[in-house]
């Protein structure tokens, strides 16, 4: 290892904090943790690629904030209480000015919602990051995939397509990433690809009121389709009922919003299916957390998603497909 990595090394840990379950964090081999009595651990992986997914020349400090949130967003999925996360960084050349600028947007995401940083790796080359995020959740109280019941509503989180949105404006030349925008729809929309908002707080009210959930990453049709896959069963959707932003609609217009909301992908909302028993227990919800849960569909028997669209597309975001 070179100096130079055990700078940048240095540099990230001096923004770690104390856990009391961290029997032993960053400096030896591995870390030592003790997890709460009676809860499951829940881990996760993500790894970002420049040029795959986000824009080269994305500042450090959004690549450090969204390389957490996507594996904090898989974590809100599942209803778990994040506590831990290791962090691989590979770097072009050590930039101790870019680390610093990363760890700020890294340890914001991280300090507001309690996971400690514990350890990880840093090596040369092509700008590539990679978090293992651990969190932690009562024995049996996890939400998954295979749990959806045919008469289940399908409701999802937030507002669906900005990202998407966001994404098309920068590759036609209209959106810079680099900075904020003056126009306040336009920097609303660059904000929800840049920074996007893992429901953490959503998930763990969700638990024993859904039935199955699912973090939107690769689009709501893509991934609807992961809980009905799972779960043995199909799901009709209303696209006149899916959640759309004014901002969005602004852009594209209603119908280009609706598809990128069906198809889009890197939205990190929540998708969840649950007894229409608890419709009032989610609107309650809705209202406590101050976030927008909208109804837009029904799991019925069957398999796919089915949308009443004879639009062709594909059905969410692909990998290996350049920016």
């Amino acid at each position: 290892m070179s100096l130079a990595e055990f700078s940048l090394i240095e540099r990230i840990a001096a923004r770690t904090r104390a856990r009391a379950d961290v029997v032993l964090g960053i400096g030896d081999d591995a870390a030592l943790l003790q997890p709460g009595a009676g809860e499951q651990l829940v881990v996760t992986a993500d790894t970002l690629n420049s040029g795959v997914h986000f824009p080269a020349e994305t500042p450090a400090y959004d690549i450090g904030w969204k390389t957490l949130a996507v594996n904090l967003s898989d974590l809100a999925s599942m209803g778990a209480r994040p506590s831990w996360c290791v962090l691989a960084l590979s770097l072009p050349a050590a930039d101790p000015a870019w680390v610093d600028a990363f760890a700020d947007g890294f340890f914001a995401l991280a300090d507001a919602h309690d996971i400690v940083l514990i350890g990880g790796d840093t090596t040369r080359g092509p700008l590539s990051l990679s978090v293992t995020a651990m969190g932690q959740v009562a024995a049996g109280s996890a939400l998954r995939r295979d749990g959806a019941q045919v008469g289940d509503d399908v409701w999802v989180s937030g507002t669906l397509g900005d990202a998407a949105v966001a994404l098309r404006a920068w590759q036609g030349g209209t959106l810079d990433v680099r900075t904020a925008a003056e126009d306040a729809q336009v920097e609303a929309l660059r904000l929800r690809l840049a920074r996007p908002t893992p429901r953490i707080e959503l998930g763990r009210a969700l638990q024993g009121v859904a039935h199955a959930a699912v973090d939107i990453s690769d689009g709501l049709l893509a991934d609807l389709g992961h809980i009905c896959e799972r779960s043995a069963v199909g799901a009709r959707l209303d696209p006149d009922r899916l959640p759309v932003s004014a901002a969005a609609r602004a852009r594209v217009g209603l119908a280009h919003a609706r598809e990128a909301a069906l198809r889009g992908g890197d939205d990190y909302e929540l998708c969840f299916t649950a007894a229409a028993a608890q419709r009032g227990a989610i609107e309650a919800v809705a209202q406590r957390l101050a976030l927008p849960l909208t109804r837009i569909g029904e799991v019925v028997k069957g398999q796919g998603v089915a949308t009443g669209s004879d639009t062709p597309g594909p059905q969410g975001y692909e990998h290996f497909t350049e920016l």
